[in-house]
This record gives C-alpha cells, structure tokens and sequence, in this order.
C-alpha cells in the first residue's frame, strides 16, 4: 500500500505564503508560454441552478495534476464554502500519486497571486492606491497577496458586515463605497460574476483592473463595450475566449485573439505590457491549472517541515 500525504486547508497556507505564491504563480505563467508546462482545457460540468463542477488537468515540472472542484456561489447562504474540491498531484515519470491537497486553499492562493502578480505587471509603476471588490475567500486573499506584496489595500462588498470582518482580519482599510473602490489605481474584482460592476466609461485614464470573478459561462464583471476601451490580456486565450469576460466582447465583434496579449508573453519578456501612463489595462483571468499547479509544486516543497500532515493509505 502507498502512503500518501494529504495537506489539508491549514497545511496549505503554513507551506505557501502569499508572497511565495506570487513568485510561483509567476514562474508557472512563464513556463507554461514556453511550453515547458501543459495545460489541457478546462472541463465544465454545469449544475444548475446552484453551480459547476470543473475537472483541471496540468503537467510539469516533474509533476501532473488533476484539480476537482466547485463553484457554488449559493453556498454561504447555507454555511458552506463556495469552492471546494481536492487537488491530486502525481509523480510525472512514475504515475504513483505523492499528495492530496485541498482544492478551496489551492485555488485562494493561486488566485489572489494571479490578481496581484497581473495588477504589478500591467499597473502603472507610481499607482498609489489598491482596491478588491468582494471580500469571499478569493477577495480575502487578493487583499493578503497586496499586503504581503507591501501594498496597502482597501476592500469592499456587498455586504458591509463581511467586508468589515475581512478588513478587521487582514488588517486593512474598508472601502468608503463600491465607486471609491473602482476608482483606485489598481482594481481587483473577485465577485460571483452575475453583475456588471463596470459599465462603459467607468475606468479613468491609467487605472488597471484584474477581473477574476467571471470566470465561467454566463458571468461578467465588465461592460463589453468598456472591455475593449481597455488594453486587455489574459490567463490563457481558448479559456478566456469561451468562459471569461472576454467572450461576450469576442462574441460582439469588439474584439479578437489579434487583440489581446498574454500574461505570460509579459512576464516572459516577450511581449510589452502597459504603454503609457494613459493607458487603461486589463487581466482576464479563468484560473489556470498551471497557477493550481505551480502553488502545488511549493506546497510539495515543503512537506518535509510540515508537522502533523495527515497521511492516508491507498
């Protein structure tokens, strides 16, 4: 029988940090432009009308990975979490499985890391001011990548008493209204995507803005029309042409794959980011199996310090 590691929540975050999980999201983005790491697409399994299940495969850097998880925006009106799931990380050379990780901090981590990674990039270098919008698990910890980045962030939600814990928690300011916080410098949204938040002409000259909440069919955080105002980029072009914000701009004729750039090309050297101080960027993000992929490979790093992992025979 294989004895094998499962890293809960907790073990998750003792292993990566957030600004450890920035560096690794930015590594896995690199490697996988290069084609050093793989990613087939992205499968959906809808469940309507609570949510989606989405099965996430990865390979690389001497490891394969199968993400299983959910989305199910409904699920704190019943006291439970919105993603959950399990990540399964596999030897590549062998096949035999080294570790079970849990999918809901996996998926924070990465994505909190993403958000920030792109708002650095494609900011303008002097942006003063930071803001998330929506303060779930995923907002909480786009708020904590900024902290730990020594940014100084405000958070807002829809719910003022969840925003007031969140910021109580982090340690950071509570946003004064929705618009003070769409009108920072730098703008991360990680909501559930069913409501437009920015409208044509909503962003100023110079503002960046990462859109991490519309991340499946049917969402949007952004205006097609405002979309393409922007100069866009995004996670992975076949993803977010088909299930991000970027698709209901695809689908309107405003924009096409000549149009956006990649994260990755930027981070890479490959291709420019932001042009001007003028200009308005844009992150479209899907999530990608390699950022879940990246944070697992440093979780894996760091097993061997991590006291009392639970182990499980299989």
């Amino acid at each position: 029988m294989t004895s094998v590691p499962v890293l809960g929540a907790t073990d998750v975050e003792r292993a990566v940090s957030p600004a450890e999980a920035v560096e690794a999201v930015r590594a896995g983005f690199v490697a996988h432009h290069r084609g050093e790491w793989t990613m087939p697409p992205k499968v959906y399994v809808t469940s309507p009308p609570g949510g989606d299940f989405r099965a996430m495969p990865a390979l690389g850097g001497g490891h394969a990975l199968l993400k299983w998880v959910t989305s199910f925006p409904g699920n704190p009106g019943r006291g439970l979490p919105t993603v959950t799931g399990i990540v399964a990380v596999s030897s590549a050379e062998t096949g035999m499985l080294e570790a079970l990780l849990d999918a809901g901090a996996v998926t924070a981590l990465r994505t909190g890391a993403a958000a920030v990674l792109a708002a650095e990039t494609l900011g303008r270098p002097d942006a003063s001011t930071a803001a998330v919008i929506g303060a779930g698990v995923n907002g909480r910890a786009a708020a904590r990548a900024f902290l730990a980045r020594g940014r100084p962030v405000a958070i807002w939600d829809a719910d003022p008493a969840r925003a007031a814990d969140a910021a109580a928690a982090l340690g950071c300011e509570v946003a004064a209204s929705r618009a003070e916080a769409l009108g920072a410098d730098l703008v991360v949204t990680v909501t559930p995507g069913y409501e437009v938040l920015l409208g044509e002409g909503a962003l100023r000259p110079g503002q960046h803005v990462s859109l991490m909440g519309a991340d499946g069919p049917g969402k949007a955080e952004i205006a097609p029309a405002e979309l393409a105002r922007t100069r866009v980029f995004c996670d992975d072009w076949e993803q977010a042409s088909h299930g991000g914000d970027l698709v209901h701009a695809v689908e309107a004729g405003l924009l096409a794959e000549r149009d956006v750039g990649r994260l990755g090309a930027v981070l890479a050297g490959d291709a420019p980011g932001r042009r001007s101080a003028e200009e308005i960027t844009a992150f479209d993000s899907t999530g990608l199996a390699i950022q879940d992929l990246a944070i697992a490979i440093a979780a894996l790093a760091r097993l061997g310090s991590l006291a009392g992992v639970t182990r499980v025979e299989l």
